[in-house]
Order: structure tokens, then sequence, then C-alpha cells
């Protein structure tokens, strides 16, 4: 897509560069271990401050030192933060605060909760802490634990599994966990809502061998891609009865996110190479309509109309997701471009109008997100530049002097005149000092559970630990593309039809050939015997279409003009770019164009509040 040519040039300096900011002095080795030391006293202040004020009601209010409930009434910021004290290596209160879930949370209540914010917080958090003590391999097994975190993990499921039932496979938004579905549910949810639950449900199936958790959420996902328009982009809020988009903005933030992330990760942990086809196509869409370098848009999902020239937070995890997928150069300008919303402000409005340049009305609150800190760690552990860094210190000394309140951390209401409000969302500690302590951790030389753990880690969107253990990974079907392998030389991309310009190739092109991420998920020799391997990568080859190998085609929308643009089509359809998976025996694979050779050691990847689009 073309430049917007929304304001002049010399305006976009100004924002990335401001004059009046003055060029950070590096993070010394003496300062990391401060900074991480600091993350850890930050993460202790407000979960000590939610145990002694809030608990067991869900959330702490850090101003008033009150709690309150918020989603379901049973200690989510508790379960939310378990495997968090694991990371830190808390063995005491990781230990207590399971036994006290083990023996106290019980789903059997009369509460209607967010399908989308209970599965990634609750589910997902219950999922995470099971997998950490019931494995001596953690170092963290609890002696006394009897699985009772995933007997309370599978009850919780089957509750919520009635959404389910609707004629698309999209689930509804809600469900009361006693009743099921309430009768006057609203039939629209978001694309996220309905997208992204495969990887806590998957884990649940592998997990207690009962394949209809892992069932009910691919229908869904398949649900939503069915309804995908000719461009390959979705839509934000669909019917989940008639299958009808009420919503046809299309972009990578509010509402549709995690979507595009958990294609990506249930592939990733799972194996599963109808995730990656779609994947594949939804990226290359994406990309191709919604990236106007280095920033996003949200455009219409039929016609690629540019509707909303609006930077909002919540795609800040875009180029940690890129991360993943090993398109390092864009990722690298995005967030530069990101961080410098967090830098003229001290934090990210919610919403940053890209044509006036100034926050958008209305979306001026910061909610203690994490998902810029999150792209900063996975950019800093893909290229190690240490202006990751110096970006870690400086969001740090603003949750310190902006945030900080009495008992945990405050939303920012308004990030311009930094005014508090007496909330702190259970994803803080999830996620947002996670994200910040591994980044400091990893720079000091890491000794903790995601780095030099016995497994590599899927992160969920709440930042929840998912390992690739044998039960919950297929291991063979990440060493084979059902048996084919291709030549490195031929996942040269061709150039997009309307692309045709050098300069668009390098701004929209997303090379991933310059920028592979290696997954060290073991291969199985025993799955093929390709020799030798080095010459050979898994990737997209050149053969059938998700549509065809799976029989998935787009349904047109019922109230889509039928227009003769059949030709206009046929010149903005974008091939798939080939996301590359490269075997850990490929080695010396250069991940951007700093010149940086550390490869990224996979162990992988949110979205908050009612409205799924990150908490």
């Amino acid at each position: 897509m073309k430049d917007l040519n929304l304001v002049p040039t010399f305006l976009w300096c100004l924002l990335l560069f401001p004059l009046h900011k003055a060029v950070a002095n590096g993070v010394t080795p003496e300062e990391t271990k401060q900074l991480r030391d600091e993350v850890r006293e930050m993460f202790y202040h407000a979960f000590d401050g939610y145990m002694e004020h809030a608990f067991p009601l869900d959330e702490l209010r850090p101003l008033s030192c009150e709690g309150e409930d918020t989603l379901g009434g049973y200690a989510l910021t508790l379960i939310d933060s378990l495997d968090t004290l694991a990371l830190l290596g808390d063995r005491e209160r990781f230990t207590a605060s399971v036994e006290w879930i083990g023996k106290n949370l019980r789903f059997d209540i009369n509460k209607t909760v967010s399908i989308f914010e209970t599965t990634i917080r609750v589910l997902g958090g219950l999922l995470s802490a099971h997998l950490i003590a019931s494995d001596y391999a953690t170092g963290m097994r609890i002696p006394s634990y009897d699985n009772e975190l995933l007997d309370l993990a599978e009850d919780l499921a089957r509750r919520l599994l009635p959404a389910f039932d609707t004629p698309t496979g999209i689930p509804f938004g809600s469900v009361n966990l006693k009743y099921g579905v309430d009768e006057h549910e609203s039939k629209i949810t978001s694309t996220a809502g309905g997208g992204t639950l495969t990887l806590e449900f998957g884990v649940l199936s592998r997990l207690t061998n009962d394949p209809i958790f892992e069932q009910v959420t691919k229908n869904a996902v398949r649900g939503l891609w069915a309804r995908r328009s000719k461009l390959n982009l979705v839509g934000a809020h669909i019917n989940v009865f008639t299958g009808e988009w009420t919503q046809k903005d299309a972009g990578i933030g509010t509402s549709i996110d995690s979507f595009y992330e958990y294609l990506l990760k249930a592939y990733l942990l799972f194996g599963d190479e109808e995730y990656l086809f779609i994947f594949q196509e939804a990226y290359s869409a994406a990309m191709h309509y919604l990236y106007n370098d280095p920033w996003y848009v949200e455009v219409n999902m039929d016609s690629a109309a540019i509707v909303w020239p609006l930077f909002n937070s919540l795609q800040a995890f875009w180029p940690g997701l890129q991360v993943l997928a090993g398109d390092i150069d864009p990722a690298i300008r995005t967030h530069t471009a990101f961080f410098s919303v967090w830098k003229r402000y001290g934090f990210t409005p919610e919403g940053f109008n890209l044509a006036t340049l100034s926050v958008q009305h209305g979306q001026k609150s910061y909610p203690l997100r994490p998902e810029l800190i999150e792209s900063t760690y996975w950019l800093y552990k893909a290229t190690r530049n240490p202006r990751y860094l110096d970006a870690g210190r400086d969001i740090v000394a603003s949750l310190q002097y902006g945030a900080r309140c009495p008992c945990g951390y405050c939303h920012i209401s308004d990030v311009e005149f930094h005014k508090r409000e007496d909330h702190m969302e259970s994803f803080f500690l999830a996620e947002t000092v996670k994200y910040l302590w591994l980044l400091f951790d990893l720079a000091v030389g890491p000794d903790n559970l995601v780095e030099n753990g016995p497994y590599k880690y899927i992160f969920s969107t709440e930042g929840h630990l998912l390992p690739a253990t044998p039960q919950i990974s297929l291991l063979q079907e990440h060493c084979s593309y059902f048996g084919a392998y291709c030549n490195r030389d031929s996942l040269k991309e061709e150039p997009n039809a309307s692309d045709k310009s050098a300069d668009s190739q390098e701004t929209n092109g997303s090379r991933v050939s310059e920028g592979w991420v290696r997954t060290r998920f073991p291969l199985d020799s025993s799955s093929f015997k390709a020799s030798p391997v080095s010459g050979l990568i898994k990737g997209l080859c050149p053969g059938l279409t998700h549509a065809q190998k799976y029989g998935i085609s787009y349904l047109a929308s019922v109230d889509t003009p039928h227009e003769d643009n059949s030709a206009k089509q046929k010149d903005t359809v974008v091939q798939s770019q080939a996301i590359v998976v490269v075997s850990d025996q490929i080695s010396n694979q250069s991940l951007s164009g700093d010149g940086n050779n550390n490869n990224v050691k996979e162990s992988t990847e949110r979205e908050p509040e009612s409205d799924p689009s990150r908490s």
C-alpha cells in the first residue's frame, strides 16, 4: 500500500525524533542488574498490595487499597500471577497459592463471564501453573500437588462449551458458568474473541485426552476465516448466527489483534499446518493492505479503503509477532515508531491519530498494557541491540514515576496530564512486569524457566507459559511439511502484482529471507531421511492453497455489493508470503539488518478488556 502522505515529512521526523528529547546513555551491565531487581520489586509491590488489600476479590484498587470483583469473583489476580511467581523462583508463594486455589476455588457459580477473558486469564493461568507444579523438570514441582488445577481447568472449560453451540461455530461472547448462554445474549462477537482460544483449549485437550476442546476452538477459527473477504482480510465484529460482519474495519489492533497471534502460535505449539496456511495468507494480506511503513491503518475489509488512520495501543504486539515469524526488518521500524509515541507522552494512549499527530479524543488512557514491552523483549532477544534495553529503562521510569500508587500501580486515565485511575488489571502482573523482568534478565545472563528450563515455551496472549512438551507438541509435525522440504532458492518471493517498484517491495514486502527465526524444537531424525538438511528449510512450498488443501474458501458477506470488479481484484490479490520456521540444523542466519548474527532461541509469546482486544 502506498504511503498515506497524511502529514509533511518534517512532522514525521519531529514525532520520531523529538528535538527536546536527549539521547539516552546506554544501559550499563550494572544498571541492567539493578533494573532487573527493580522490576522484581515492582511485581511484589503490586502482588503484596493485592494479597493484603484485595484478595480473594478479583483485582486491586491501588489508590484506595481496596479490592473489587471484575470478572467472576474468584481471585483473578492470584490465578493470573501464578506462573510469574514460578518464573521468579518464588517457591514458597507459588506453592501456597496453588494449594489455596486447589482447596477453595469453584466455578459452579451464577456468574456471566467473558469467554475471551476467562479463557486467556483464568483457564490459561490454571493450565500454566498446573504444568509447572506437576513436573519435576521445572524445578518448581509441588510434592503434595495432585492435579487440582487441571481438574479446575477442565471443569471451567466444560462450562464455557455451551457458548460454541452456534450455526457458524463461532462462540458467543459471554456465558453463565452455571446456566449456560442466556437467551438474550448478544449474537455479536469480536474476531479476537472467537479466534483467540485455540492455545488454552488445545493444551487442555492434550492433557485430558478429550478432543472436544480443541475441536470447538479450531472450528471457530475456520468459521471466521471462511468468512474472510476476497482480499483475505477479516473484520472486527461478526454475527455468530448469520456469519455477517457487523463491523468491516480490518486491522491488527482492537478486536482483531490476537486472532493473528494465535494462528502462528497454534502452529508453533501444536505443529498443525492448517494454522500455518491461514497465517501465511492472513499475514500477507495484512502487510499488503494495512501496512503503511512504519505504521498500520484500518481499512474496509472488502475494498481496502482506509477508514481509520490510527495507531491504537493494542497494535504494539505486532513487532513481537513478526519476530516469531522471522520478519525482523519491518518489526524494527514499526517498534521505533510505536515507541516514539511512548517517549512523547511517557505512556502509549489507547489511540494516537496519525493524521493530526495527537492523542485521539476519548482514547487518552493507558491501562498498564504490556504489548509494547512484549515487542521490546522479543526484538532484544532477536537482535541483542542495546537500544531495546534503553527502551526498557524508559518504560520502567515511566511506570515508577507516573503509575506507582500506595498499594500497586494505577491506570493512567490521561497520558497528557498523567492523571491516575484507581484500578490495576490482573495482566499487569501476568504480562507487563513479566516481560520487563525477562528483558533485563536476558541481558544480565538468563537464569529462569523460560530461557534455561527443560522446554521451549509459547507465551499465550495473556503471557502465560505453555511448554512444548512431548504430550502437548506433536514434534514430528514440526519436522515435515506434509513430507515436503523446500530448497532455499525456491522460497524467493515473487513481487506482488500491485507492488512493482523496488521501494514498495522493500517497505511492504517484508522479506522473510532476510530475517529467519530458528526454532529449537528438536527434529526427529526418524521422520525424514534428507541428507544433508543444511540446504533445506521448512516453509511454504509451491503447491495447493489453503482453500484447496482443506476445502475452506471464503464466503462473501450477505450484504456485500455485487460489483463487477473482478479485473481489479485480480490485480490486487496478494500471493502468500513464506513465513519460515528454520530447523536447528540450519545455523548462522542473520536476523536483522544491523548485522547481528544472534539467533532467536524460540520460546514463544495478549489482549485485554471485556471487548476482546487485549484486556
